[in-house]
């Protein structure tokens, strides 16, 4: 029994130091989205913060204010959705069977539904 916790301990300290080391790889990571058009270009880092926004030409000059602040959204959205993919991708082998990370990070991820796959009644929500 000693020798099993040991493995397990063992086990658990690899673990965790390949979190760490996931978790390491995403602090300057960041993710760019470009438009169709290629007039703008947006970059967020690993929490989906806008960290820059560039304008490729000088046409959104000439753009009514909400085309160009359609444009905008729409890239940081892209940029933003990529990210959390590679977040998702990146941790999904640490988590517990059952538990879809793209799920999680989309926020449609149903807890019960983990419950009712182990054959389990799930807690009551509020």
């Amino acid at each position: 029994m000693p020798e099993e916790s040991a493995q397990e301990l063992a086990r658990l300290h690899r673990t965790l130091r390949e979190v760490e080391d996931a978790s390491a790889s995403l602090e300057q990571a960041t993710e760019e989205a470009v438009a169709k058009n290629r007039l703008v270009a947006a970059t967020v880092n690993a929490k989906g913060e806008l960290v820059d926004l560039k304008f490729h030409t000088q046409s959104y000059r000439d753009m009514a204010p909400t085309e160009l602040a359609g444009a905008i959204l729409d890239v940081v959205r892209k940029a933003r959705e990529q990210m959390a993919k590679r977040v998702a991708e990146l941790y999904q082998p640490f988590a517990p069977q059952g538990i879809d990370m793209d799920e999680l990070m989309k926020g449609t991820f149903r807890a019960g539904d983990l419950f009712r796959d182990l054959g389990i009644d799930p807690p009551p929500t509020k």
